[in-house]
């Protein structure tokens, strides 16, 4: 049924300043847009997408809490994502978790009120070995 990760959403009431703090964040620029309401950006080894939606389009309340799900991305050095992440503005929302052997987890809240996951994951390592 689920073939693989396709699209995460965040929702940004300011969608020109989650544009520009998530080009600096990854170091590229949207490729795609739909002027006034969605930025997209392709992300790591698959060219999994990052879409950033204006936040009157968001189907619950941002306001409440940061969003919902968390989706992990993986990171080579976690201690670098967070140091990076914690200067970017962005405040913890779960902090560093050994969660087994290989996988360790760290959450974010961003300005804009989404949890922005990274993981050093092992096994994300070994499948993307196995298929080069």
């Amino acid at each position: 049924m689920l073939r693989g990760f396709a699209t995460v959403t965040y929702f940004a009431e300011d969608l020109d300043a989650a544009k520009a703090w998530y080009a600096e964040l990854l170091g590229i620029e949207a490729y795609f847009e739909v002027p006034g309401g969605y930025a997209e950006f392709r992300v790591g080894d698959y060219g999994h997408e990052l879409g950033l939606v204006k936040g009157s389009w968001a189907p619950h309340d941002m306001a409440a809490a940061p969003g919902g799900a968390i989706a992990y991305w993986h990171v080579d050095d976690l201690d670098a994502a967070i140091a990076r992440l914690t200067a970017m503005g962005a405040v913890e929302h779960e902090p560093k978790t050994v969660r087994g052997e290989g996988f360790v987890t760290a959450s974010f809240a961003d300005p804009f009120g989404n949890v922005l996951g990274v993981m050093f994951n092992q096994h994300y390592l070994d499948v993307l070995g196995a298929q080069r």
